[in-house]
């Protein structure tokens, strides 16, 4: 990687050494299942209490509220139709739920999912940077809404929403709120408590853990009803057995990520800033999408140039040995124009256009000078017309 400039951290990003040192051990030696009841077993199980209650202390909730999963988007899934079939377990006929058209696809297949089972599902519109009006969340709410599910940040054009105002709404009316905030980790402070949360999704590699572990938040009392059946693993709510060096990876990054959030989040805004200012002013093309800071990622830059194909841009800009994307990574392939832009009201040949920039703890002032010096050359070769 040393050849590169990576700049595509919310796509995934590098595991940290110290989090693969830990990892390892139950890899080799520690591999036990800690659902078995011999010794070297049932100290890989205090080994996961003691992960899960890491992460419970820096999300300010209880350990029993914390199920580990596979990522994200198994978090997603599970929040959503996990309180969907919950209130059909209480006997309660709730279903209707409410969340916007720029979420990420694990939350928008979901809710497809769940329409083509009968649920009513309400998308409310955005405003021209991606942000939501907790008025109309309100406004949506009726008698038979079961969940309100609002992403904390967005992954193509880093927008923050209003989180804790709608968890507000969402208690008045006692309808559990969902957030998925696998984008926010690390960057943001996410203390559940004072966010008005009931559920809320994490995937570790989006903060420098490994992949293919997450977590979902599950407040005590929320409706809710297992999507895998199998095991008891999990207090019974996700079967399976236990990734445990997935897990301690997860818990191990979130502590670091936590412990040193404020200097990564210094370091990574004054890099963005420098990032969004050049390109603004060097390419007339260039038009910021998203919210404009403080309403965005710290380490989030995304732009749609005027007239030139996105996908061309990132194949110039790779020959130079920067790695970027034109948004989501799980939308990598697909022919249809990003469906969080045509949401904000751009048309689908301005969306097509679209470059996103995300930067991380080793991203450098010099590596923005040299995308910066770079970007202008790249744009005017694959200019259309």
């Amino acid at each position: 990687m040393a050849d590169f400039i990576y700049l595509d951290h919310a796509a995934t990003t590098p595991l940290d050494p110290v989090v693969l040192a830990t990892m390892q051990p139950y890899f080799t030696e520690l591999f036990y299942n800690p659902s078995s009841h011999y010794a070297p077993a049932e100290a890989n199980r205090r080994t996961l209490d003691a992960a899960r209650e890491v992460c419970a202390t820096l999300l300010n909730v209880r350990p029993s509220e914390i199920i580990f999963t596979s990522g994200g988007s198994e978090s997603d899934n599970l929040a959503l139709k996990g309180v969907m079939a919950g209130w059909k377990n209480l006997g309660m006929e709730r279903r209707h739920l409410i969340t916007t058209p720029v979420e990420h696809h694990a939350v928008l297949y979901a809710a497809k999912n769940l329409e083509e089972q009968g649920y009513e599902v309400t998308y409310l519109p955005v405003d021209h940077t991606g942000r939501i009006d907790p008025a109309h969340v309100e406004q949506a709410i009726r008698s038979d809404t079961a969940l309100i599910s609002v992403m904390t940040a967005n992954n193509e054009i880093g927008t923050l929403e209003p989180i804790a105002e709608i968890g507000k709404i969402a208690h008045h009316y006692g309808i559990p709120f969902h957030t998925d905030a696998v984008q926010a980790a690390g960057l943001l402070a996410l203390d559940l408590a004072a966010l008005n949360l009931d559920l809320l999704s994490l995937s570790a590699h989006k903060f420098y853990g490994p992949r293919g572990v997450g977590l979902l938040y599950l407040r005590r009392g929320t409706p809710f009803a297992s999507q895998i059946q199998g095991g008891s693993q999990e207090r019974h709510r996700r079967a399976g057995t236990e990734n445990l060096p997935g897990i301690v990876g997860l818990a191990t990054a979130l502590r670091l990520a936590y412990r040193d959030l404020e200097e990564n989040k210094r370091h990574v805004t004054k890099l963005r800033d420098k990032l969004i200012a050049g390109v603004v002013e060097r390419l007339p093309r260039a038009m910021l999408t998203g919210a404009e800071p403080p309403l965005r990622l710290p380490n989030h830059a995304s732009f749609c140039f005027r007239g030139v194909n996105g996908e061309a841009i990132l194949l110039g800009l790779e020959e130079y040995g920067i790695l970027c994307s034109s948004g989501s990574a799980c939308a990598a392939g697909s022919t249809e124009p990003s469906h969080v832009l045509t949401a904000l009201g751009l048309d689908e040949g301005l969306a097509r256009t679209a470059v996103r920039f995300t930067l991380g703890r080793t991203t450098t002032a010099a590596e923005i000078e040299c995308l910066l010096s770079i970007l202008p050359e790249v744009v005017e070769r694959f200019v259309v017309g």
